[in-house]
């Protein structure tokens, strides 16, 4: 190979047109747009600290800085991505001393690395990650406590193991889907400390000999603090890999509410409506309404838990340093995964937003479908002064009587209430025709259920408060971030232009 490497003077040879085809090309063609803000803030605070510190003269930094702003100013499209300089950074830097020679323009290098930018820049991407995606969970729990808080009196059947099991109402369901979600978010939120902290000035993994401020550099870049140890710095991607898998366990919540709206929608359930513009058809077959959004987002969810599995599996057989098995090949997958995440919360929003129940429909189905039974066998343990275990065997009995008489919960009578209670437990039960319709009416079942985290409307709406209030906890938190961020960068825009004008 004639030419020598743009980057380095320890490799005599450029890069063989293999290498550039399978690794540098393709990582260059998206990582240029997408580094070159973060690379710009990156400069730009290592640059101010050079400055205060005295690594630079005033004049250096004076010129670097107006390099910067012309970057940021001409923006990435004014480089020409060049493979054979391997990545983002240097073709950035090449652009630099492009603009203001190569000194000052390799000064800028003074006291880092690849290594700890790249550790940054990582951090910094995966924080603007974790923000929208707390946005979009946000988003969700409102409108399923919204929701929820409607359809509070909707009766329905509860299932379990998709059998029918006890009524409940369609808001106790959303709102019980907007709980799992703020548990969801709360993942998101604890990996916040974790992921917010710089590693700026490890430099490749042993810092530094040049008296860096890593404190203002962090400060600078809207840190929270800095994560000490230099060889951690640059060898771990663990907050990558905490926050993946907690957007993992959030697509699989968003999962399981799809898979139940997709059953509701069936012919056979007919139980949920969506409107047509939220549906597809068929190509061949006109009658068709299929729930695209429901299957996308029970989809999403297999993409999330795949790259979990692929960061996980990769990362284990790396060295606890800077690797590019880790580093690059084990991320590769995590940043497509936060963004179909993404994309499945904002699937998740609209069909939480444009779900209709059949009231009629839900609640003629918890009358006929024995789902009530639970609350006779209560009602004999109260009324009829028997253990629980013996009322549940004699209403177990009434409902094969119903089942082979081709009745449902709701056709019950005394009768055949006092006939089961004979035959398993030796008597009548005793039961008046009030009591057993009372125990049979699945509204009455919801309401009776009055304790905390109970089906009835009242304690559906007042849980669907309180998480409200949290939400709007949360919500705040997320601002304070999005604000001390929004600060720091005004403060490092301000001393990068101090520079230049003084």
């Amino acid at each position: 190979m004639s030419h020598e490497s743009k980057v380095s003077r320890r490799l005599s040879q450029g890069i063989a047109p293999e290498v550039l085809e399978h690794i540098y090309r393709p990582r260059l063609a998206g990582e240029l747009v997408l580094s070159f803000p973060y690379l710009g803030a990156l400069n730009a605070a290592h640059l101010v600290m050079l400055a205060r510190q005295g690594i630079v003269t005033p004049a250096q930094a004076k010129t670097i800085a107006g390099g910067l702003l012309r970057l940021d100013q001409d923006g990435a499209a004014a480089i020409t991505p060049d493979p054979s300089r391997e990545d983002a950074y240097f073709n950035v830097e090449a652009r630099l001393i492009e603009l203001v020679g190569s000194d000052p323009g390799g000064r800028l290098h003074i006291a880092r690395s690849r290594n700890d930018l790249s550790a940054a820049l990582d951090r910094l991407r995966i924080r603007d990650a974790v923000l929208r995606l707390l946005d979009g969970a946000f988003a969700l729990r409102r409108t399923l406590l919204g929701r929820g808080t409607l359809f509070a009196d909707v009766v329905m059947p509860g299932y379990t193991h998709l059998q029918p099991a006890q009524p409940i109402t369609f808001g106790f369901y959303l709102t019980g889907l907007a709980s799992a979600l703020e548990r969801d978010a709360a993942r998101l939120m604890d990996a916040w400390p974790r992921v917010n902290l710089s590693p700026m000035g490890a430099a490749a993994l042993a810092t530094t000999t040049f008296p860096v401020d890593r404190d203002l550099v962090a400060a600078l870049l809207g840190f929270d603090g800095v994560l000490e140890h230099g060889l951690d710095c640059v060898a771990s991607r663990d907050f990558s890999l905490e926050v993946v898998a907690a957007a993992a366990e959030t697509a699989l919540t968003l999962s399981r509410f799809a898979e139940d709206m997709h059953v509701a929608v069936s012919h056979e359930f007919s139980s949920i409506e969506f409107p047509d513009s939220v549906c597809g058809t068929s190509s061949i077959m006109p009658q068709k309404k299929n729930p695209v959004v429901l299957e996308h987002l029970k989809g999403k969810a297999g993409h999330v838990v795949a790259a979990f599995a692929s960061a996980g599996s990769i990362i284990r057989g790396s060295h606890f340093t800077n690797t590019l098995d880790a580093h690059r090949e084990g991320q590769a997958m995590i940043w497509p995964a936060l963004a179909e995440t993404e994309r499945a919360l904002a699937l998740a929003g609209i069909a939480a937003a444009t779900a209709e129940p059949k009231p009629e429909l839900m609640l003629a189905r918890a009358r006929a479908n024995f789902s009530t039974a639970t609350d006779l066998a209560d009602a004999l343990v109260r009324g009829a002064e028997m253990d629980f275990r013996t009322a549940h065997h004699v209403a177990g009995a009434v409902v094969r009587r119903l089942m082979e008489a081709g009745r449902g919960a709701h056709e019950a009578t005394v009768a055949i209430v006092d006939e089961a209670a004979e035959e398993v437990a030796g008597r009548k039960a005793g039961l008046d025709a009030a009591q057993v319709a009372q125990a049979l009416d699945p509204a009455q079942s919801v309401a009776a259920r009055a304790i905390r985290g109970g089906t009835a409307p009242g304690e559906v709406r007042r849980m669907a408060e309180r998480m409200a209030g949290r939400l709007a906890e949360d919500e705040a938190r997320l601002a304070s971030w999005r604000a001390r961020i929004a600060a720091a960068e005004a403060e490092r825009d301000a001393a990068l232009r101090a520079l230049v004008d003084g």
